[in-house]
């Protein structure tokens, strides 16, 4: 048996497409301001993240006639959102380097904290990303953040699989001594 999963926004999705500016406006309520978070947590920038949004709310809103509704309106936007995030960072002239299967090692992860730690350490890992360098931070959000596995950020960067792989490592290893150096993690 076959599970169909329904989009709760749907009917919004259908009158947007009908040219309701009304049902437009309330999708772009309901979802910008985690878009925003999206494209923030990917170029780094408050401005930045403003304009990735803009940009992406009328791409979608241009493009939603073509929506075919196989998916959420949020998914198929937050795709959006972040191809239009990644050209802004290529705009700025990204590059990742290619890097070999043997410099990839396992970074062990802490267990056996509660909430409220759990919470606060969030926030300063997210703060100290801030830091990280833009090819770093990216596969880092896009993969712990956002949820892409490693095939699909490599498809979305147009990189190897193993260099998103070895990004997010790098990425992981960088941040474990920004945090060191804080004296957040030892």
């Amino acid at each position: 048996m076959e599970s169909v999963y329904i989009d709760k926004h749907y009917d919004l999705v259908v009158e947007c497409k009908q040219g309701s500016k009304k049902a437009c406006f309330e999708l772009y309520r309901l979802y910008s301001k985690a878009m925003l978070n999206v494209a923030f947590r990917i170029v780094g920038s408050i401005d930045e993240a403003e304009d990735v949004l803009q940009d992406a709310f009328l791409d979608a809103f241009n493009r939603v006639k073509d929506f075919r509704q196989e998916t959420t309106f949020g998914l198929w936007l937050k795709q959006i959102v972040v191809h239009r995030a990644i050209n802004l960072l290529r705009k700025r002239k990204l590059e990742l380097v290619e890097l070999q299967d043997d410099q990839i090692e396992n970074i062990a992860d802490e267990e056996g904290e509660d909430d409220d730690e759990i919470q606060y350490k969030v926030a300063q890992v997210k703060e100290a990303m801030k830091e990280l360098p833009e090819g770093y931070r990216l596969v880092l959000s896009l993969y712990l953040l956002e949820g892409y596995d490693h095939e699909e950020i490599g498809q979305i960067l147009n990189i190897s699989e193993n260099t998103s792989r070895t990004q997010f490592l790098r990425a992981k290893r960088k941040l474990n001594e920004i945090l060191i150096r804080k004296g957040i993690t030892s």
